[in-house]
């Protein structure tokens, strides 16, 4: 029998793609169910998507209205307000009857009524918001969209919870938005409310900040790595039940690379099936061939990130790439690496963070957070052998 890879990386992992996590997925699943607000925060491609994505699929099952809304691909108010009058009508609304019917009933007394637009394939319905003359208008439709969830949660009896992905972009919108957002939601009994988001001086200033309107209003779960005490189980047995294995050391060597990072670990992992031939065992070699196939086709972005950083910010790249710490400030690691005055490291680790190449762990070690780019330092810095420049 032929086996697909069992590895998955780009794509959201869910089922029995989904590793682990299940401490938080149980401490989200009774938030949701509970109508508790949580803020879930993780550097980009540490999976918190299909974590809440995992909790919303058991939350459905449990009769919970959930409804999503990736706020990282609008752009506008207008698009905000359609795309929110998509979620309400194709997550929340559960009357029954024709597409349209419904969704001209369930609109009918916005500011704004949206223009609505049938998929004649799936029969779904895009909405869109034009031809306003007043910033207010725009406004008051997107806080009447908010405050349908309220009365639909209460009409329909069921507890609603909705999802913003990427939720520190709605002060990119407008940076009055989130008194509206927090007067709408405090006014929700029955309606929870789950905010991802990978930017955590932005998050932190929404969220910790006593003068902004979300001042702890949210339960916070911040997700780390996956130890290698659980992500082994995993990776040992997607090889086994696909008619191949991994040894100790090979295991060992995956995961020392990766850092438990979700997303490295299911690309290396994914390297290292595809190049072995079913009934065989990897070994160290095998992971050490698939982290090069990685390395090269991670370069152009990775270099990229390189050439992008200002010399100090490449100083403490560098630094991080061969001994993350909690300590960067300290006079012996800042010796010890190069390293400037901490006034000008902050500077530096200021900006990384904001693009989310570096991060603090949740046990406060600061390291490299893009997967693979401390291994391309580490090697770029070596540089190649007259071998390897000549192919030999």
């Amino acid at each position: 029998m032929e086996h697909n890879n069992p590895f998955k990386f780009g794509a959201l992992a869910l089922d029995e793609a989904f590793t682990d996590r299940e401490d938080e997925l149980a401490e989200l699943g009774a938030a949701m169910r509970n109508g508790q607000d949580v803020l879930v925060y993780a550097p980009r491609r540490y999976g918190k998507s299909s974590l809440v994505l995992a909790a919303a699929q058991q939350a459905v099952a449990d009769g919970i209205l959930v409804g999503y809304c990736d706020l990282l691909r609008i752009t506008t108010k207008e698009r905000f307000a359609a795309a929110l009058a998509k979620t309400i009508h194709r997550d929340i609304d559960s009357a029954t009857g024709q597409a349209l019917e419904r969704a001209a009933a369930l609109f009918r007394n916005l500011r704004i009524r949206p223009t609505m637009e049938l998929d004649p394939d799936d029969a779904s319905l895009s909405f869109s918001f034009r031809g306003t003359r007043r910033k207010a208008d725009i406004d008051e439709t997107v806080e009447a969209l908010l405050e349908l969830l309220g009365r639909l949660a209460e009409e329909r009896k069921r507890r609603v919870v909705m999802i913003f992905d990427e939720f520190q972009e709605i002060v990119e919108l407008d940076s009055h938005y989130p008194k509206l957002l927090r007067a709408v939601f405090q006014a929700q009994p029955d309606v929870g409310h789950v905010y991802l988001g990978s930017q955590r001086h932005v998050l932190d200033r929404i969220f910790n900040d006593e003068n902004e309107p979300f001042w702890r209003s949210a339960k916070a779960l911040e997700l780390g790595t996956i130890s290698p005490a659980k992500f082994a189980p995993f990776v040992r047995e997607r090889f086994a039940a696909t008619d191949k294995g991994i040894d100790d050391d090979a295991l060992a060597r995956l995961l020392e690379t990766t850092g438990g990072h979700p997303y490295a670990t299911q690309e290396l992992a994914y390297e290292v099936w595809q190049g072995l031939p079913e009934g065989f065992v990897a070994h160290t070699a095998d992971v050490e061939a698939a982290l090069e196939k990685v390395l090269r086709s991670e370069h152009n972005h990775l270099e990229r990130l390189w050439e992008d950083a200002a010399p100090v910010q490449r100083r403490l790249l560098l630094a991080l790439a061969n001994e993350p710490t909690a300590t960067p400030y300290a006079a012996d690691y800042r010796a010890a690496h190069d390293l400037p005055a901490s006034s000008t490291l902050q500077s530096a680790r200021v900006a990384l963070e904001r693009e989310e190449t570096i991060g603090r762990s949740v046990d406060g070690v600061v390291s490299i957070a893009e997967p693979f780019f401390a291994e391309w330092i580490k090697r770029e810095q070596r540089g190649p052998s007259l071998s390897e420049q000549l192919g030999s």
